[in-house]
Parts: structure tokens; sequence; C-alpha cells
């Protein structure tokens, strides 16, 4: 994986994790676009994280039920 591409407005977890996410404590909750980390980024911050320094990333990102799909 090349990239790695954060919305918040997509995580599963928004709302209570949010506090403890790296990307809230750095940034702030994103309002304009996405954040989209690269490999050597997210190494960065997970050695941090690893480490102490900073909070781990806890984005989840939603997983769509087949059987609660929209056919309509």
């Amino acid at each position: 994986m090349d990239s790695l591409t954060i919305d918040c407005d997509t995580c599963a977890v928004r709302g209570p994790a949010c506090d403890g996410c790296v990307i809230t404590v750095l940034m702030g909750r994103p309002e304009t676009a996405p954040v989209v980390l690269d490999d050597a980024e997210r190494q960065a911050l997970t050695a941090l994280a690893g480490s102490g320094l900073l909070p781990p990333l806890r984005l989840v990102a939603p997983v769509c039920d087949p059987g609660h799909l929209d056919t309509a």
C-alpha cells in the first residue's frame, strides 16, 4: 500500500474514538478533505505511537453488510 486515505466522515468509530486518534491530536478534525498519508508518514506515526509519544490511528473503515444492501 503506497498511501492511506483517512476520511473522518466515513470512520465507523467517529465521535467516541476521535479524542484518542493521532489525526485529531495532530490536526484537529479535518474539515475540508481526507488526509492522505504515504508509507513513510505511516511508519513515522506508528513508531511515535509505539513509543508512547502519540496516540495510535483509530480509523475504522465501515464494513458493508451484503444482507443490508439497498437494492431500490
